[in-house]
């Protein structure tokens, strides 16, 4: 049986094309590289948008490596025996998010064919919404950006709310709204700065410009709070980027917080833990949305059993940050995400963008 013989990874800086903030002008982006007994590479990543890059690579560096080296090369069971081993440093975050780069270079050398066919590809193309984090535009910034999108021929578009002052924020939605017109879906991300009294009055201010969903209203983890907020907005609850373990989305689930689950691959694990939410969901006969990454998430839409869409945050894409060498897996063109043919994964990073990052 082929086994682990040995992980490496690499910390990357990689500029932000369009800073997310005075304080995100770049993301941290993890490489690494898992090699078998018999000779094969595999190659995952981990991201971290604003904090933790340092301590996540020195956790694959260190414990993980040395919890990887030996284990079987299958996805499922190396994540259990992985999460079991270092789930006393923490059961979600740090944790998690390293050890998605060890799990999703074992799903790139178990899909030779392709991700999309080794999970079961449901459907061709799936639809795109245009995602900015633009809290920090001016309003004609904002209004240009959804200008943008909608004459890319994006279904949807999403903004970002929460600033201090309601009334600002209710002028936002309504310029943008004004600005593509009424059939273009629109929601709004709050980025969990509201407290649930805020939330109820911020809901019925954006009543008048039918949300498709309000995204993250208050703190991930109150689940009470988000219970007692569906049951009487009137407007879709999206949750679930800061929600790391199964576990976790299942007690979600099991309360009612929320209408669509939107994990992150990276965040949750990987590929292997990624999947198991998902069955969850639809049990729930909830959607999964999956957050951010579009090369990877563009991939797993297309084999999800509930329809969904993918997010594309404006020049924020791996390919469109530089990292990626060649064509990508995925690609976005009239409002439509497309999986490429390649092998594994398809993530091909530039080895002299990389150079440059380090």
């Amino acid at each position: 049986m082929s086994t682990v013989a040995e992980v490496r990874s690499t910390l990357h800086r990689v500029p932000l094309v369009r800073p997310w903030g005075p304080d995100t002008t770049h993301i941290h982006v993890i490489v690494t590289r898992l090699t078998t007994s018999d000779g094969r590479t595999g190659t995952g990543f981990s991201w971290a948008p604003n904090s933790g890059g340092r301590a996540v690579h020195a956790l694959l560096e260190s414990d993980i490596r040395d919890a990887a080296l030996g284990l079987p090369v299958h996805p499922a069971v190396a994540y259990d025996r992985l999460w079991w081993r270092l789930h006393e440093a923490g059961r979600g975050g740090l944790t998690t998010i390293a050890l998605a780069a060890v799990d999703l270079a074992l799903w790139d050398l178990h899909a030779p064919e392709g991700l999309a066919p080794a999970l079961g590809r449901r459907r061709e193309t799936v639809p795109v919404y245009g995602s900015g984090v633009n809290r920090h535009y001016p309003l004609d910034e904002l209004v240009a950006q959804a200008e943008r999108w909608a004459a890319a021929g994006l279904p949807a578009i999403k903004i970002k709310v929460g600033l201090p002052d309601l009334a600002a924020d209710v002028e936002r939605v309504a310029a943008v709204r004004e600005a593509i017109g009424p059939d273009i879906r629109l929601m709004v991300d709050a980025n969990q700065l509201w407290d649930l009294p805020r939330a109820l009055r911020a809901i019925d201010a954006l009543r008048p410009y039918d949300l498709d969903w309000v995204e993250e209203p208050l703190p991930a983890d109150d689940i009470q709070a988000y219970t007692r907020l569906r049951a009487v907005a009137g407007v879709p609850i999206a949750l679930g980027e800061n929600t790391h373990t199964p576990w976790q989305f299942r007690d979600l689930l099991t309360a009612g917080a929320c209408d669509i689950l939107q994990p992150n691959v990276i965040r949750v694990g990987g590929i292997t833990p990624f999947l198991r939410i998902v069955e969850l969901a639809r049990a729930f006969d909830v959607p999964v949305y999956p957050h951010l990454l579009p090369e990877i998430s563009g991939q797993l839409a297309c084999c999800l059993p509930l329809p969904c869409m993918v997010e594309d945050v404006e020049d924020a894409s791996f390919a469109d940050l530089g990292l990626l060498a060649g064509e990508p897996p995925v690609r976005i063109e009239n409002g439509l995400a497309r999986v490429g043919v390649h092998s594994g994964l398809g993530f091909h990073f530039d080895p002299e963008f990389l150079a440059k990052t380090s």
